[in-house]
């Protein structure tokens, strides 16, 4: 199983990829919303190739046919993603995947795939959307992981540094933060507080 790092941003374009790993994010997500394919491959192309330089992990959320054209090497995808995306074709590719889940049956229906990681949410109350589904809390998270075994756990929504460092001490293997980094004052200070933070998570 790949191994995770543990402070885990998502950002919605190639500029904010570019100001996250250049305050030391080894992992981050490219999330972008509501782009024609021109606008979608420009930014994957731009963020893939920061993360290249700096030595850093891309995961592309959602556009998994550009990230088989652009030669990403990991792709995350939410349940709906999952009606529509060739999962074959990005295994075939080499392309690593990791699923978003809410509930048991998505749950069951994520592990059916042999995916890289399991992301669990919301944990807390979320400021980024509106969710159809109840916060899940800590304990969750101690469950999810003994059902996934080995396979990294990704927890997300509401996080924040000590929240984080809960959700870790809980059994997750990687904290998701989007909202405490872009909606703070100082983004690229507030990416290396979270670094410092979970280089010693809480104890539970």
């Amino acid at each position: 199983m790949i191994a995770l790092d543990r402070f885990y941003p998502i950002v919605e374009n190639a500029d904010w990829v570019g100001r996250i790993v250049g305050a030391g994010a080894r992992l981050v997500q490219l999330r972008a919303k509501d782009l024609s394919p021109d606008e979608a491959r420009r930014e994957i192309v731009a963020a893939r190739d920061i993360c290249a330089a700096a030595g850093a992990q891309l995961v592309v959320n959602d556009y998994w046919a550009l990230a088989i054209e652009e030669r990403c090497d990991f792709v995350h995808l939410g349940q709906g993603d999952l009606d529509t995306a060739d999962i074959h074709a990005l295994y075939a590719a080499g392309i690593r995947l990791g699923v978003s889940t809410h509930d048991h049956a998505e749950l069951q229906r994520a592990l059916a795939l042999d995916p890289d990681y399991i992301a669990l949410g919301p944990i807390y109350p979320t400021l980024l959307k509106q969710m159809p589904f109840a916060p899940q809390g800590l304990e969750r998270i101690g469950e999810w992981k003994s059902l996934i075994g080995e396979r990294p756990l990704v927890a997300i929504g509401g996080l924040t540094i000590e929240r984080a460092r809960l959700a870790l001490a809980a059994g997750a293997d990687s904290a998701a933060v989007v909202t405490d980094i872009v909606r703070a004052a100082d983004p690229q200070a507030q990416t290396r507080a979270w670094l410092a933070a979970l280089d010693t998570p809480a104890e539970s």
